[in-house]
């Protein structure tokens, strides 16, 4: 439900949920200047929580790991098997192999991984996304559509698609595509390239793909199966 919000110059509906901006501004404004960090873990919280194997990442594993249980159960309690009941099947694919990518498929956890994937990663990690192909060309691009995508196309153009996320959801998709591309851009500025704050967007990301599941299973234990 959209709460309705008291400013000094008046009241504001909107449309979306704001968690995103909320979230953001706690990053940015709080957590960015909190002290101590370097004393207490060695490195600023802030650096500490956007850091590579850190608690953001952990987060979307998670995150991305439950969203695929979620899509698959939607996909299991809809009876025809129509394009949209394929795309929930496809989420939950790629829910559980983004969840494997974000953990190396368990090295980060054993320590076993496959050393000639390993060897040619670019992290050094058993993890196809990170190979130097992907990794240089694909992975921003991808980030960038798919999250317009998600984020506005398709609930724009796709409006009898319940697989694809609602307006109410666009914000934790479209902030992550503009980092990507602002990010991408500033290769070509002639300033120093901005510092790659990624896991703190990405994990907008996660978060709206989980929402977007859970509240369709929601709607999907209510109503009966179709």
């Amino acid at each position: 439900m959209i709460k309705e919000i008291k400013t000094p110059w008046g009241k504001v509906i909107p449309e979306v949920n704001l968690f995103p901006i909320y979230y953001l501004i706690f990053i940015y404004g709080f957590v960015y200047i909190l002290p101590y960090g370097k004393f207490l873990i060695g490195v600023s919280w802030f650096d500490w929580l956007r850091s590579e194997d850190g608690p953001l990442e952990w987060m979307q594993f998670i995150e991305y790991a439950f969203s695929s249980l979620l899509a698959f159960l939607v996909f299991f309690r809809k009876k025809n098997k129509e394009a949209n009941t394929i795309i929930w099947l496809l989420i939950a694919f790629l829910s559980f192999l983004i969840a494997g990518e974000e953990i190396s498929w368990g090295e980060r956890l054993t320590g076993i991984g496959i050393d000639s994937i390993a060897n040619l990663n670019v992290q050094g990690e058993t993890n196809f996304h990170n190979l130097p192909f992907f990794h240089n060309y694909l992975l921003d691009p991808v980030f960038e559509i798919s999250c317009i995508f998600l984020g506005w196309f398709g609930w724009r153009k796709f409006k009898r698609f319940n697989a694809f996320p609602s307006k109410n959801l666009s914000l934790y998709f479209l902030f992550v595509a503009l980092f990507y591309f602002y990010f991408d851009i500033s290769w070509a500025s002639t300033t120093e390239q901005i510092r790659n704050d990624q896991e703190i967007f990405e994990f907008l990301l996660s978060t709206g793909v989980l929402l977007h599941c859970w509240r369709n299973l929601k709607i999907n234990s209510i109503l009966p199966k179709k």
